[in-house]
């Protein structure tokens, strides 16, 4: 394996420190090692040509559209990417308000314009709002499972149908009434999927789950693409310090390794990439998505990481969420409408889903939101999640478009809808850097295990300290699934290493 020595070499520039992956966790990580006088052999090693991770803006439809990360959830002064985004201007004017960041949203997807039955027919506002406060009011119960001994069942989705029964025995309306109440909590479920990035609320933990904290701030977006922030973060490091193309292969750690251009220095950790080119460093910190981690976890690390560490990558939950754009000529929606909820009178979350994926995935689609207008481009961006969501990757562009023109036409009840011109999809869980979109706490793991893969290796007492270190979404505790989370957790990272090198150091502040 030939070595690649970094630049201007020599054992008087400070530690070599790698950073794997160039989301914002390990964009974060950089920027911050960056203005430390002692990390001036820094690195960047990014698996594919493009830096953002999971943050993805295209152009698309006449303007931007998210491919990834869609908002800043919880848009204040305690949310580190909400600070960023203002300090570089990317927000508007509404979104940087006092009033917004206020706004107490508990977490919760605001209600929608509108709701299609799929017989065609408009459901009441009234059982929507009914419904939705029912199903809000006990999400917000299972967050109090926390600090009590015993959950009085494993998940999340198991308590919320244990509740809905017991307001089921109590309904007075007709039959019909009461199947349609209950298809419009399922489309509710569906929501939280996609919230929580799962298959099912079954798969998600109870007890921890309301150790996930949510931030004040009425959830905003970016007018020209979250991208727009780590390509800012991107700007303020020194030119060349990330290498695209470089996916890596094996991170070699607990060694002693050398380098032709430093013969008399020694590294406890070498980066061995797929095109066989290998990096020495002193400190490496790995931000790869968990679902990365999950499918590579036996070839990655050499010698492999403890049993306790790999136990909590592989119990950790990793699921996959994505979104469809559909573009239209004109609009068949109402102009101030923003949100189209889909319910399908057939579904309820008190039986299981029987046939097979390719008949009913779309099923799975809990609506559309509608993108603020483009040049006179009117386009719908629908969310599906779980195993659904992975099948749809399967399928053929013009497989999706005709499937969700027939979904549209039967739950408008206009046979002649005008099918959409175009179709742009995310595809997370083929993704082969990703494969998924974020973490939850699944049942049979908790927040201790997020703070276990946080954990640097090697453990307490080793000879070369912090040779691998650990960053991502999937590693904050209170804030996993979330780009503040990850930014946070790049920082912290990066100060552990400042620590080490500079005990002195004024560190920047809180990770929160």
């Amino acid at each position: 394996m030939e070595s690649s020595g970094g630049r201007a070499e020599g054992s008087g520039r400070g530690p070599r420190v790698l950073v794997v992956g160039s989301g914002i966790a390990g964009l974060g990580a950089a920027q911050r090692l960056c203005r430390h006088p002692a990390f001036q052999q820094l690195r960047v090693l990014e698996a594919t040509a493009r830096a953002g991770g999971r943050i993805r803006s295209e152009r698309g439809f006449g303007g931007v559209v998210e491919l990834g990360a869609h908002w800043i959830h919880g848009p204040s002064q305690g949310n580190p990417v909400f600070q960023l985004a203002a300090k570089y201007q990317l927000l508007g004017e509404k979104d940087l308000s006092e009033e917004n960041q206020l706004i107490e949203t508990g977490g919760h997807v605001g209600l929608p314009s509108v709701s299609y039955a799929s017989s065609g027919v408009s459901v009441s506002r009234e059982l929507v709002v009914e419904m939705a406060s029912l199903f809000y009011s006990l999400i917000d119960q299972t967050r109090e499972f926390l600090h009590t001994a015993d959950a009085p069942v494993p998940s999340v989705g198991e308590y919320l149908k244990k509740e809905i029964r017991q307001h089921v025995a109590g309904w007075t309306e007709d039959e019909e009434t009461r199947n349609l109440k209950l298809a419009i909590l399922n489309s509710f479920f569906n929501v939280e999927c996609c919230v929580s990035g799962t298959h099912s609320m079954d798969l998600v933990a109870l007890a921890p789950f309301g150790e996930y904290t949510v931030l004040p701030g009425l959830d905003c977006t970016f007018p020209g693409g979250y991208q727009g922030l780590t390509n800012c973060i991107m700007a303020s490091l020194p030119e060349d310090v990330i290498v695209f193309n470089k996916p890596v292969k094996t991170i070699h750690w607990n060694g002693s390794f050398r380098e032709a251009l430093s013969p008399g220095e020694r590294f406890p950790v070498l980066v061995e990439c797929e095109d066989r080119t290998c990096f020495p460093a002193h400190h490496v910190i790995i931000t790869v998505p968990l679902g990365f981690l999950k499918e590579h976890l036996d070839t990655f690390f050499e010698p492999p990481l403890p049993p306790q560490k790999a136990e909590a990558i592989r119990k950790i939950g990793f699921g996959t969420s994505n979104k469809i754009f559909l573009e239209f000529e004109e609009p068949f929606w109402e102009p101030d409408c923003r949100h189209i909820q889909v319910v399908w009178e057939d579904t309820s979350p008190l039986e299981d889903v029987t046939s097979g994926l390719q008949h009913v995935w779309f099923k799975k689609l809990i609506g559309f939101l509608v993108l603020p207008s483009f040049a006179s481009v009117h386009v719908l961006c629908g969310f599906i999640a779980g195993l659904e969501s992975e099948f749809m990757e399967t399928l053929s562009d013009e497989e999706v478009l005709l499937s969700l023109t027939q979904v549209l036409r039967r739950v408008t009840g206009n046979a002649r809808l005008p099918a959409p011109r175009s179709v742009l999809r995310s595809c997370w869980y083929s993704a082969p850097f990703t494969r998924g979109s974020y973490s939850y706490v699944a049942v049979g793991s908790t927040g201790d295990d997020i703070d276990l893969l946080a954990q640097p290796l090697p453990e307490e007492g080793a000879k070369a300290q912090l040779q691998i270190l650990f960053a991502g979404e999937a590693t904050h505790r209170t804030f996993y699934s979330t780009t503040h989370g990850a930014l946070l957790s790049g920082w912290r990272e990066a100060d552990r290493l400042i620590a080490l090198q500079d005990p002195q150091a004024q560190l920047p502040g809180p990770w929160l």
